[in-house]
């Protein structure tokens, strides 16, 4: 089992990428610009971290993975954001 654990460890895929939030959006989506940089419209507003929660989620169905394997690393206040996605 320890061994399967660490198979599975191994096979894990970080991604850094570049995000552009466009808060308040009309629409929801996600746009590549090239391989690592996005820009991602949410519908709700820079308030208590609740755009910054619709993009992790955005992101997380753009990538088709779960929200918890999206991370903020970098511009939890700004536009500009470096996002890291774990598959």
């Amino acid at each position: 089992m320890a061994e399967v654990k660490k198979l599975l460890f191994k096979i894990q895929k970080k991604m850094k990428i570049n995000v552009k939030a466009k808060p308040s959006s009309r629409e929801e989506k996600v746009e590549k610009i090239d391989e690592n940089n996005f820009v991602v419209s949410v519908k709700e507003p820079p308030e208590k971290g609740r755009a910054d929660e619709a993009i992790r989620n955005a992101l997380a169905v753009y990538f088709k993975t779960g929200s918890s394997c999206v991370k903020i690393v970098s511009g939890y206040s700004s536009r500009n954001k470096i996002i890291e996605i774990i598959n």
